[in-house]
């Protein structure tokens, strides 16, 4: 019987790290695989190098990442803002989808600070949507899957969307106990410390993301270190009351139930 699947994919390396790298390690811990995959190849993420060096470092630092998290690793698809909702893009993006075929997919949130972020947000939700749509063709052409995905928004950066308006998460992951092995696998992202420095204002991207870390565990009111999600609609994906992170990651999971009750009331 195969193990139940996660697949991490967000838009740039390091993003995994910030956002969700915890909550992969909690999956993993409990027999789930996991994989991981940046759509665009960060070759713009340098004061210093070359489109192609920048693109082979951060390949090489992304790898090293998703090594250390114990996760299979998928290439880039197109370089730094050149991440748009076309069908290129959708097709290469569904292929992979539809090979690693798993039960959670984690991903940006619809709201954020930057395109590239919202654009692989839209990206994987219509590809996952596309996952059991035989006259879709992807490129590579891959059988299409009929299995439930449910799919999870992290937060935002800053955790407000593009007008400053607070992000409430629908759900609290506790990453304490592996906040260190996450802090370790940002780390391997040695070449965006001189890039948010000067680009930024960061004076330290590992201490940025311990910020956001504690942040979110303050919002639970439960856990010190934590990252948030939000659980996107079921409908085209999985079951109305599917929700397998909760019931993978069991106390490790707080549901903000308050939060889910005003959304179904439409506040």
């Amino acid at each position: 019987m195969s193990r139940p699947t996660a697949f991490a994919i967000c838009a740039h390396s390091d993003d995994i790290e910030f956002y969700m790298a915890g909550t992969l390690l909690l999956l993993r811990a409990r027999g789930w695989e996991i994989h991981y995959m940046t759509v665009a190849s960060g070759n713009c993420g340098t004061a210093q190098f070359s489109s192609a060096r920048t693109r082979a470092i951060r390949r090489q630092e992304s790898r090293r990442a998703a090594r250390l998290l114990g996760a299979h690793w998928h290439p880039s698809l197109v370089d730094d803002l050149e991440v748009f909702y076309e069908i290129k893009t959708l097709r290469r993006l569904a292929a992979v989808i539809r090979e690693a075929s798993p039960n959670i997919i984690l991903t940006h949130s619809p709201q954020d600070y930057m395109e590239d972020h919202m654009n692989t947000c839209r990206l994987v939700v219509t590809a996952a949507f596309a996952r059991g749509m035989r006259n879709f063709l992807t490129r590579p052409p891959r059988p299409t899957k009929d299995s439930d995905v449910t799919i999870y928004h992290a937060m935002p950066h800053g955790l407000r969307d593009g007008l400053r308006r607070r992000v409430i998460p629908g759900a609290f992951v506790d990453t304490t106990s592996v906040h260190a092995r996450k802090r370790q696998a940002l780390a391997t992202h040695e070449s965006q410390k001189h890039w948010l420095d000067a680009s930024q204002g960061m004076d330290s991207y590992l201490r940025a993301m311990d910020g956001m870390s504690l942040a979110v565990g303050r919002l639970s009111r439960r856990f010190r270190h934590a990252e948030g999600w939000r659980r996107h609609l079921h409908l085209g994906f999985s079951p109305a009351d599917g929700d397998p992170l909760a019931a993978a990651l069991g106390k490790d999971c707080f549901v903000n139930r308050r939060y889910e009750q005003r959304l179904e009331k439409g506040d």
